[in-house]
């Protein structure tokens, strides 16, 4: 792994750290949860999360776009907190294959075209985005026990 995928690994791992400790108390009654029409799912919104970084590492990777690997099928909360780790594992591991040339390949995303590090910037970004409003969906459930919104280092 370059030291520029180890820098940007850390700090998304640092993200995906708190992803199941946040779905914790959530219970199957609230997977249907979306607080306006047109959004996602509770469950949507979290498979979503996980399956994006299997499909960005992927398409980083390959060079072109690729479609997550991952199942993200659901139906109860267990489906999903398997969902989130099976994701957490694979992205683990395919960051671990990232190299420097993959980073400064070009790679088109629904037409826009940038390095893979730019990708890989914006895939911890669009995790950072829809954790945040998952903390919301959570809060707005009367769930009142949640992790910090980022692992901390180890106290000293």
């Amino acid at each position: 792994m370059s030291d520029e995928s180890q820098q940007q690994f850390e700090r998304w791992h640092r993200h995906r750290a708190v992803l199941l400790p946040l779905l914790q108390d959530v219970q199957n009654e609230h997977l249907d949860y979306k607080p306006w029409e047109n959004a996602y799912t509770l469950g949507a919104l979290a498979v979503h999360i996980a399956a994006s970084s299997d499909m960005f590492l992927r398409s980083i990777l390959k060079g072109s776009f690729s479609p997550p690997s991952i199942s993200t099928q659901y139906e109860t909360i267990d489906d999903i907190r398997n969902i989130v780790q099976a994701s957490t594992e694979s992205s683990m591991a395919l960051f671990a294959e990232l190299s420097d040339s993959q980073l400064e390949q070009p790679l088109d995303f629904n037409g826009f075209v940038a390095p893979g590090r730019v990708w890989l910037n914006n895939m911890v970004d669009h995790e950072i985005h829809h954790k945040g409003q998952l903390f919301t969906y959570v809060r707005s459930l009367g769930i009142e026990r949640v992790p910090f919104f980022i692992m901390q280092p180890s106290k000293q």
